[in-house]
């Protein structure tokens, strides 16, 4: 029985060039001489410090292009609150996702079921799995999904006739 996968994934090792980088290009520019502006990589958290609230904002969008230039999807993201460090400094934890929440992966389950497609999908951990009969059900279950989710970035792997 033909079927796919539905995962929500992002390339580590890319994670780590765009936040090296980033850090390279905030050295190198003029704006951030002088400046504690830096990102810091612990698994997939990012620490994002500045001296102040539009610098932050400058080294979220050198990191935002660094990543999106890496084919990091940027919808990964999520963004933590600002917090102070000491005097005007802060710090921005930025955390990134990886899979299909629970209640997301529910809502492709019922948009699945509810297309009257001849397809079934099934929540496997953090990934949905679609099997059905035809080839062309589960094109037509693909375009389905990539129509209706935009809030995070999915990718459709282990294509199984």
């Amino acid at each position: 029985m033909p079927s796919f996968d539905i995962v929500s994934r992002v390339d580590r090792q890319e994670v780590k060039n765009a936040v090296e980088q980033a850090n390279k290009e905030i050295t190198n520019r003029f704006d951030f001489k002088g400046s504690d502006a830096r990102v810091e990589l612990n698994e997939l958290v990012l620490t994002v410090y500045a001296d102040d609230e539009f610098k932050l904002g400058q080294v979220m969008d050198v990191l935002r292009g660094r990543l999106a230039k890496r084919n990091v999807d940027v919808r990964s993201l999520e963004l933590g609150a600002i917090e102070k460090i000491s005097g005007d400094k802060v710090k921005r934890a930025v955390t990134v996702k990886v899979g299909i929440p629970q209640e997301k992966a529910k809502q492709i389950q019922k948009l699945i079921k509810d297309s009257k497609l001849k397809v079934a999908a099934s929540i496997q951990g953090d990934a949905v799995r679609i099997s059905g009969g035809k080839k062309d059900d589960l094109q037509a279950a693909i375009q389905l999904v990539k129509k209706s989710v935009a809030d995070i970035p999915l990718q459709y792997i282990n294509f199984r006739e």
